[in-house]
């Protein structure tokens, strides 16, 4: 079955950078879009970042200028930098793949932003 696996979350001071990872388990074919989600305590989830097979990005507006989603097609990986890190941005990160047959998500990654 088709898993996605995340890693790269933790804790940084605001101003700081990390960068996560999301590896898929199995290899889909005909993929539209990776992309990034996030939901902070009693919100919404919402759209982080996103990028197409031609490699079309989107970013919501909040994090334009700090963020970064990239893709490497040989290690079935999508990759989001996160730089300029503010405490808003403390939440559950998840990888979300969209393909031809159907939606999967990864099981999500702690990101929490404090002094």
């Amino acid at each position: 079955q088709v898993q996605l696996v995340e890693s790269g979350g933790g804790l940084v001071q605001p101003g700081g950078s990390l960068r996560l990872s999301c590896t898929v388990s199995r290899r889909i074919f005909s993929i539209n879009t990776m992309g990034w989600y996030r939901q902070a305590p009693g919100k919404q989830r919402e759209l982080v970042a996103k990028i197409t097979s031609s490699d079309t990005t989107n970013y919501a507006d909040s994090v334009k200028g700090r963020f970064t989603i990239s893709r490497d097609n040989a290690k079935n990986t999508v990759y989001l930098q996160m730089n300029n890190l503010r405490p808003e941005d403390t939440a559950v990160y998840y990888c979300n793949v969209i393909a031809y047959r159907g939606a999967y998500w990864g099981q999500g990654t702690q990101v929490t932003v404090s002094s």
